[in-house]
C-alpha cells in the first residue's frame, strides 16, 4: 500500500467551500479501484491550512482515478480555491493500525493488523 499526503494553502474565507467540494472527492474516491481510505486535516493554529491523507492499493490505482471526468471536475473547483500549489510527498505503508468503531468494551478493533497481515501474504 502507497499513503499520499498532500498540503494546500486556502485563500482567506475559502475554506468552507473548500472543505465541502474535498469531502465530495473522497465520497467519490470511496468508489475507486485501489482506494483504501483518506483523511482530510486542519493544522493546529492554521485555519487556511490542510493536508489531505489518502491510502491506496498502489500509486497506478491513484494515477487511474486522475484522469476520471469526475476527479477533473472537483480539481478545478479546489485549484480556484487555493492560494499556492499543491506540495505531495509519497510513503510506503509498512504498517496500520486504526481504531475502526467502538466495541463495548469502550475499546475500537484493530483493522491494521488484518490490512498488513494481508499485504504480507500477498507477497508471498
Amino acid at each position: 500500500m502507497m499513503t499520499i499526503v498532500t498540503t494546500v494553502r486556502l485563500k482567506e474565507g475559502a475554506e468552507q467551500e473548500w472543505d465541502a467540494v474535498m469531502r465530495e472527492r473522497l465520497a467519490a474516491a470511496r468508489k475507486q479501484t485501489g482506494w483504501v481510505g483518506g483523511q482530510l486535516l486542519r493544522p493546529e493554529n492554521e485555519d487556511d491550512a490542510r493536508v489531505i491523507v489518502g491510502t491506496w492499493h498502489s500509486k497506478q490505482d491513484w494515477a487511474k482515478w486522475h484522469v476520471d471526468p469526475e476527479f477533473a471536475e472537483t480539481r478545478e473547483r479546489l485549484d480556484g480555491l487555493s492560494r499556492q500549489e499543491l506540495q505531495h510527498s509519497w510513503h510506503e505503508v509498512v504498517d496500520d493500525e486504526r481504531q475502526v468503531g467502538p466495541s463495548s468494551s469502550g475499546k475500537g478493533t484493530s483493522k491494521g493488523r488484518q490490512l498488513g497481515a494481508a499485504r504480507r501474504s500477498s507477497k508471498a
